[in-house]
């Protein structure tokens, strides 16, 4: 049972940031317009005894959070959705705007929560911090940005909760709050204070770094602006587990080798790429597992994010706080997927698409106004997609209370076929996935995840 004791709202010191903040979408932002919150849940162990949590821990992550805000002002603001044809949207900051914050206590099994097992995965939602309803004001939805909710396993454990409007930013984005916010609380405001002053991770909110000599944004607006939105839900029950996987350095350097061998010209696999392909192919094959009919000539998409800050010329900065990332889209027929050769045939593909687009200064944004439009293209496809990186170190977010003890990524439940991926807690040389399915196709992938580890 998880009981709230707290509700209130969080906002940036009083006079610190400018009466109002406005500015237009870059066209980067506007495609996630259409999509849910984004979810995360970071478990801490903690000892610490519920007076303690309340007369402490609390106040210093109210303070912490306020002071965090002044400079990521935009997770405390909204996005501005007009109602007029003529109108675009935008981001808006006006004083008195803040984040909600719940505050609840839990009694369930904290180790249960934070294993690598098959879990029901609607138990997560005790800790999902739910989004305020979209508002309405004359001309506009109002739609907003965060919610933060931390809950107590007295004695045992701390849960952050965090949900995000996607428009807001990037993972990059996201992640860099979380972690200035975690940095500034366990250093009580000083530590973190001086660098952002000092300008190392202030962030950028810009829109104008963004070019868009083609007008992508009235572009993407125009294909999205009828589409209604609504306040975010999360209907239970999911009828889903969740589970997490570990590939370790001598599961992914097999892999590689594999590729490496069998694939005449591919001189290099990335770990992303290794881990990716061997994941998508087990989940295809763990549908046919379990009688799951498919037409074989089904075209399959596997899609993915990649972080163009440093990839397209000018460059934008590595602190700019919104969305830079364009979508990566690989297509195979599902019977070659399914096969034997399966992995191979995935890889080769991946390695190539990133080599010749992503890794392409020039061909990266090559048709970025078809973006939206090229995705419609998919329907009648499968597709599996990955959320999060290695590279965001989501498990060294230390808010004073040490490394996180398991990281779960709560909206993969939502997606249609998501997997998570981060770098795990106790080493730099694995991946770990996290995957939300029915129990009998997640007891299948189980099976033939470890059986082609073990033939590797």
């Amino acid at each position: 049972m998880t009981t709230e004791i707290e509700s209130c709202q969080i906002s940036p010191p009083h006079g610190e940031v400018p009466p109002e903040i406005s500015f237009p979408l870059a066209y980067f932002d506007i495609p996630w317009l259409l999509f849910q919150p984004i979810r995360r849940l970071l478990f801490y162990d903690s000892a610490v005894s519920k007076s303690s949590f309340l007369e402490t821990h609390v106040p210093r992550l109210k303070q912490s959070l306020s002071l965090t805000l002044k400079h990521y002002v935009t997770f405390a603001g909204n996005i501005m959705h007009p109602l007029s044809d003529t109108g675009k949207p935008s981001f808006r900051y006006i004083t008195g705007d803040s984040v909600p914050l719940t505050v609840s206590e839990s009694c369930n099994d904290f180790s249960g929560l934070v294993g690598c097992g098959a879990r029901n995965a609607d138990q997560f939602y005790d800790y999902v911090p739910q989004m305020p309803p979209i508002k309405d004001e004359p001309g506009f939805k109002i739609v907003p940005g965060l919610a933060v909710k931390v809950t107590l396993f007295p004695g045992i454990g701390i849960c952050i909760g965090i949900a995000y409007n996607h428009t807001i930013g990037d993972g990059v984005s996201i992640v860099n709050f979380i972690k200035a916010w975690a940095s500034t609380n366990k250093f009580e405001g000083s530590d973190e204070e001086l660098r952002i002053q000092a300008g190392e991770i202030s962030p950028c909110v810009d829109r104008k770094i963004v070019r868009d000599p083609l007008g992508i944004d009235t572009i993407f607006w125009n294909q999205i602006k009828h589409v209604p939105i609504h306040s975010s839900t999360f209907p239970l029950p999911t009828k889903r587990v969740r589970a997490t996987y570990i590939l370790r350095e001598a599961d992914i350097k097999k892999l590689k080798d594999l590729a490496i061998r069998k694939i005449p010209g591919l001189v290099y696999l990335s770990s992303f790429v290794a881990v990716s392909a061997y994941v998508w192919c087990i989940f295809l094959k763990s549908g046919d597992s379990i009688g799951e009919e498919v037409d074989e000539n089904r075209a399959e998409y596997f899609i993915f994010s990649v972080d163009l800050r440093g990839r397209i010329d000018p460059p934008v900065p590595g602190n700019y706080l919104g969305n830079c990332t364009a979508p990566g889209r690989i297509k195979i027929g599902r019977g070659s997927l399914a096969g034997d050769e399966g992995f191979l045939v995935a890889a080769e593909a991946m390695a190539d698409h990133i080599q010749k687009w992503a890794n392409n200064k020039e061909r990266v944004l090559q048709g970025a106004e078809n973006w939206l439009s090229d995705f419609r293209k998919m329907e009648g496809g499968g597709t599996f997609g990955v959320t999060g990186s290695p590279k965001f170190g989501l498990y060294d977010v230390d808010f004073g209370w040490g490394k996180a003890r398991k990281v779960e990524f709560a909206s993969i439940d939502w997606e249609n076929h998501t997997m998570s991926m981060c770098k795990p807690r106790d080493s730099d040389s694995v991946i770990e996935v996290g995957l939300s399915l029915p129990k009998r196709r997640m007891e299948a992938f189980a099976t033939l995840f470890a059986d082609g580890l073990a033939r590797l």
